[in-house]
Parts: structure tokens; sequence; C-alpha cells
């Protein structure tokens, strides 16, 4: 057991080692794709504010991520993101009773949209 836990309290450092020479062998947008799997994986409190005529007109929140569409057979990636969150119909950016989570959808043509974690 003593050789157990030696082994233990020895491997982890090497490993957090071999980990950071890894990344740093790896391209920018590489560790851009290991951060995002990351963040999908432990989820983000995400914001989506559409816009139209400079105003906000919707607003989801507590986002856990934005996907790309793919198609199913070509596996190509379609023009539009999608996602589930709470329509934030005040627009106070909390989840009141009567505010669902919903599934949206929204072209990267044609939409004006920032999206962004909430700091609260």
């Amino acid at each position: 057991m003593f050789q157990t836990e030696m082994t233990k309290t020895a491997l982890t450092p090497t490993l957090l080692l071999l980990l950071s020479i890894t990344m740093l062998g790896c391209t920018q947008e590489t560790q851009n794709r290991i951060g995002r799997s990351l963040q999908n994986w432990t989820g983000a409190n995400g914001v989506l504010e559409v816009y139209s005529g400079g105003e906000v007109v919707k607003r989801f929140i507590k986002i856990d991520k934005l996907s790309t569409a793919y198609g199913t057979s070509d596996k190509k990636l379609r023009p539009y993101r999608f996602g589930y969150g709470v329509m934030d119909l005040n627009f106070n950016l909390q989840k009141d009773p009567g505010e669902k989570k919903v599934y949206f959808e929204f072209s990267d043509y044609s939409t004006s949209y920032v999206f962004y974690e909430n700091p609260s």
C-alpha cells in the first residue's frame, strides 16, 4: 500500500509536466479546441443576445454551450448555430417564474448576436 501511494504521488507531477510539454507543442487552434472542449464539459453561464436595429430583441440565459450544425451525411459545417437556454422575457438576466428552457437556432449570415459569459 505504501508503494502504491508513493507511486501515485510521483506520477501526478510527471503527468502534469508531460501535459504541459504537449500543450506547448500544440498550435493555437488546437489549444483553442481543447479549451472549448473543457469549457463545454464544465459548462458556462452563457448569455446570447440577438439584435435588430441596434436593440436587443431576444435574450437567452444559462446557456452551457453553442454548437455549430454539421450535415448528417456529408459532415460539412452548416451556416447556423444552436443550443438550449432560458428565454429571458423581461431582459433582467435572471430566470423568473414562467421563463423556460428552450431550444434555439440562429443563422451565422443574417443574425446579429453577441454571446458572452454572464459575470454574475
